[in-house]
């Protein structure tokens, strides 16, 4: 009886391992594809084949999942926002193999970063912004738009104060900078919530390549709100507009600066893990809002759908801003009032 009582469990049979049924791409119609991961059946496919090498390793297990899978568990993530262990469920794997692929789908994609979110550094590109905004605002030589947006994480273990943001709640800031075609031209997506916009925007990469590299007005410049400051590069409305040009120039850096606003609701619509409260900590948080807007660019790219979807009416040519002058924000924008409104 002791020796059973010691060394009975020893030769135990080992638990005979249940494999789940797992959800296959070709098993879903197109509606339900694109419903749970936000992708049309040939976009999941071209995502996958993007990542390949990248998520193509040595199978250490008797059922490895396929490249195809490990997209679409993270694409669920992402659209969803639901825990790991829910996801698995959904799609047959277990939580743990739905954490990794989420982990390595999201670190594959930030390496593309470069190939997908590019500012615009030739002349040609600053161009074509400055058109297709003029087109949809009417105001002239806009290279971008720019704005910030929260995005809800739950309390942190570390540092938990500094992410209360002004509205009471813990987040990550994202700042985010976009063109005319609502791609993602610079995100910086590092700064705990409490961080207030002026400050990202003066540490980010994008003011110190404008501060060196904007040489006059032919250059463009970026629109944001009143939170930031006025400068040679980024423009921002009157707080009183006193005269009728004033006004008129206000309503057209609404119709303008929009764009970035519309972006935000996009993103946040097609990926909801951004709508909700992240259930991680912070820098994991920030490489999964780098992720979703390198898949955002992807979904513009591969024309996607997107919902309220409008382009402007007016097709009038921008022209030249000949202008002589102080380079500084007050004065560029007293001229631009003057000249067009």
């Amino acid at each position: 009886m002791a020796n059973q009582l010691l060394f009975g469990n020893v030769f135990a049979l080992r638990k005979q391992r249940v494999y789940r049924e797992r959800i296959e791409l070709a098993t879903l119609s197109d509606r339900q594809i694109r419903s749970r991961f936000r992708f049309k059946r040939e976009s999941i496919q071209f995502i996958s084949d993007l990542l390949r090498n990248d998520l193509s390793h040595t199978p250490r297990r008797s059922q490895p999942i396929s490249v195809e899978m490990q997209v679409m568990l993270a694409l669920r993530f992402y659209a969803s926002g639901s825990f790991l262990e829910v996801i698995g469920d959904t799609m047959g794997v277990d939580k743990a193999t739905a954490c990794r692929a989420v982990n390595d789908v999201t670190n594959a994609l930030l390496s593309k970063k470069d190939q997908f979110i590019k500012w615009p550094a030739r002349q040609e590109e600053r161009d074509r912004n400055k058109q297709g905004f003029f087109r949809g605002g009417l105001f002239p030589g806009v290279i971008g738009c720019i704005d910030g947006t929260h995005v809800k994480i739950q309390a942190p273990s570390e540092d938990e104060p500094a992410y209360v943001n002004r509205k009471g709640w813990h987040s990550i800031n994202v700042q985010g900078v976009c063109d005319h075609e609502g791609k993602f031209i610079n995100v910086d997506a590092q700064w705990p919530g409490s961080t207030h916009d002026s400050h990202m925007f003066r540490a980010s990469d994008v003011s110190t390549y404008l501060q060196t590299r904007h040489r006059s007005i032919d250059d463009g410049f970026l629109l944001g709100d009143s939170g930031y400051p006025c400068s040679k590069f980024l423009l921002t409305p009157y707080l009183h507009p006193a005269t009728p040009s004033q006004e008129a120039y206000n309503r057209a850096h609404t119709r303008t600066r929009c764009t970035i606003e519309r972006v935000f609701g996009w993103w946040k619509r097609r990926f909801h893990v951004l709508h909700g409260e992240v259930r991680m900590k912070p820098a994991k948080v920030c490489r999964i809002i780098g992720a979703c807007a390198i898949l955002h660019n992807i979904a513009i790219m591969l024309r996607e759908p997107m919902e309220d979807d409008e382009s402007g009416e007016n097709q009038e040519d921008v022209g030249q801003m000949n202008y002589n002058g102080p380079e500084d924000g007050r004065t560029i924008r007293n001229f631009i009032t003057t000249s067009y409104f």
